[in-house]
């Protein structure tokens, strides 16, 4: 019993211990679809069976798609270049009823050996074109994302090519024009798939396949400007253009009884389609290649994630364009350059003028769009990518605009509110002095022209013109009146001084001079007007701004100390001279004396 339960035990520490298990697909040699129509039958939608299938791979993933019209024997075909019969590979038309919908993937790859590299090579098979109850827009998505995915594009053709065929490649040209044509030595978005045309007929009125395929290509009169012609006509001159990256190939039919053709054996089959079979799979062997995205060779993983990047931007708006692809592709590039631009933007410390701002608006910018220019995939769609760039650009400017405005503002109103306080210190003055005043006022002035910078400057400047205006005439119209009152009271505290204080009576005398003269003289001959513009008492205001501010020496903020010193002398004067006095010695000032000691005439 207890062995019994040490194994139970032993059991469950065993499954917690382990890691989990994810209970997927076994048999991967089967077709699984990996993308699939939407219920309206117009939009694409991935398929998480065949994705599994893929995403198990390790190594660099090629791609071989087939696409052609509807029952043209696409899976057949498939089906014979994996050595396949119709029982174990692809379904077959005519065996299940049209089986495939959307997009299907062989979920064993082939394994091949390319330039050294082993390659995973995975089979497609496509929904063939004009079948009943599907959109042209349908067809449209399916042949651009098996033209994206493939490495190999075969194009599945009965009999001939007909004008639609060619319309139909409309797509895998605007690709070649975006994103083909890059530069040598730079990262491609994708490199373009091999188009193989492969046409299955029995004959070819004695003409090759390849010049079937040129003279299907060349071009048709269109002496009435028809814009259907002259489209397809443009198809035709880029299909030419892009002879390096095209081949053809011709197929006789395996059979008359094309319904029997699961059924036959190789022996059974026409022995000239099974040696034109055998020869299709070594071209298709020869021009094989790793799909390259950006650069880089894809893993299962990577292959899977291209595949839904590519499936949102073909499923944007109601009709599938290079366009949406090239946006795409650009969304990383168009990040970074953005990305660039804000980091010059942000190195700027704000504030400073506006002029200054935009020139480095304008040197980031150009940086950011030159990068956009070396890197951006994509020629004719790729203008709107770079018009994309440039509109957040612009939003990121005024961003920084603001951001300009905010601190040229908190700056100046700092600035302003300083200079505010110093002309209020100023009108409060102990002494008045304009010489002071003016230096405050000039200090102001010029720390404020050379601080206050960015586009709040002017709006500041005006409200500084108006509050020092107003502050300087506050000023002078107080400054004569307090300067007259200063020097009336100066002259009585100076009689005092002199008479009770130092008893000089010279001290005493011209300070009653003074304040009569400042009394009654200047009240009975001048107004206040007038004597404000007397040359005597310019004279008097002259001699008062000299005692009182001088660079060396401001006597508003050491009266207070320079009062007390002169307290301290005055009353060591006093002593000291009552000392001598008392000694006797004679001093050589009109001091007043004691009346009780003057002796009698009469003595």
């Amino acid at each position: 019993m207890s062995k019994t339960l040490w194994w139970i035990v032993s059991f469950f520490i065993f499954l917690w211990l382990s890691p989990p298990r994810v209970f997927g697909i076994d048999d991967f040699n089967q077709a699984f679809p990996i993308v699939e129509p939407d219920p309206g039958h117009t939009k694409l939608r991935l398929s998480t069976e065949g994705l599994e299938a893929i995403r198990r791979i390790t190594n660099p993933i090629a791609a071989v798609a087939v696409i052609g019209p509807y029952r043209s024997g696409k899976s057949f075909l498939l089906n014979q270049l994996l050595s396949l019969s119709c029982y174990e590979g692809f379904g077959v038309g005519h065996m299940r009823d049209t089986k495939t919908k959307g997009i299907w993937v062989w979920g064993t790859p082939v394994e091949m050996d390319i330039d050294g590299v082993k390659t995973s090579v995975f089979y497609l098979d496509t929904e063939g074109f004009e079948s009943i109850g599907k959109s042209n827009v349908y067809d449209d998505r399916i042949f651009a994302l098996a033209t994206v995915l493939s490495s190999v594009l075969i194009y599945n053709l009965p009999e001939t090519i007909r004008e639609a065929d060619i319309s139909r490649l409309s797509f895998a040209v605007e690709l070649a024009e975006e994103f083909y044509g890059r530069v040598k030595g730079q990262d491609v978005a994708f490199e373009p798939a091999k188009l193989l045309w492969l046409i299955q007929r029995d004959f070819l009125q004695g003409k090759s396949v390849k010049e079937m395929v040129d003279e299907a290509l060349q071009h048709v009169p269109n002496s009435e400007g028809d814009k259907n012609i002259a489209q397809v006509n443009q198809i035709r001159d880029s299909l030419a253009i892009m002879g390096d990256n095209s081949t053809a190939f011709s197929l006789p039919q395996p059979h008359l009884q094309r319904t029997k053709l699961c059924d036959l054996k190789d022996g059974e089959l026409d022995q000239n389609y099974v040696k034109r079979r055998e020869e299709l799979k070594e071209v298709v062997k020869s021009v094989i290649r790793p799909k390259i995205v950006q650069g880089k060779s894809l893993n299962g993983n990577e292959f899977v994630s291209f595949l839904e990047k590519i499936l949102d931007a073909l499923n944007k708006g109601e009709i599938p364009s290079t366009g949406s692809l090239v946006e795409v592709f650009n969304k990383k590039i168009l990040e970074k350059c953005l990305k660039l631009y804000e980091d010059n933007m942000s190195k700027v410390s704000l504030p400073i003028s506006e002029d200054s701002l935009l020139s480095i608006h304008g040197a980031s910018r150009s940086e950011a769009l030159k990068s956009f220019d070396e890197q951006h995939f994509g020629r004719h769609h790729a203008k709107k990518s770079v018009e994309q760039l440039d509109e957040d650009i612009e939003k990121m400017f005024k961003n920084f605009m603001m951001a300009n405005q905010y601190q040229s503002s908190k700056l100046c109103e700092a600035l302003y509110t300083t200079c505010e306080d110093k002309m209020d210190q100023l009108q409060v003055l102990r002494l008045p002095s304009m010489a002071k005043f003016n230096a405050g006022f000039l200090h102001c002035n010029q720390s404020f022209e050379k601080e206050c910078v960015g586009p709040s400057k002017s709006i500041y400047e005006q409200r500084m013109v108006k509050m020092m205006g107003k502050s300087r005439s506050l000023f002078i119209k107080e400054y004569n009146h307090r300067l007259f009152n200063w020097l009336v009271a100066f002259s009585l505290v100076m009689v005092i001084v002199g008479r009770f204080v130092i008893k000089f009576i010279l001290i005493e005398i011209g300070a009653w001079v003074m304040f009569i003269f400042l009394e009654t003289y200047t009240r009975m001959f001048w107004s206040p007007e007038s004597l404000y513009y007397n040359p005597v008492w310019h004279a008097i205001v002259a001699t008062w701004e000299t005692l009182v501010y001088s660079p060396v020496l401001d006597l508003d903020r050491w009266a207070v100390q320079l009062g007390l010193v002169a307290v301290i002398l005055l009353v060591y004067w006093r002593c000291h001279g009552r000392m001598k006095h008392k000694h006797g010695s004679n001093s050589l000032l009109p001091l007043y004396t004691d009346g009780s000691k003057v002796r009698d005439r009469s003595e």
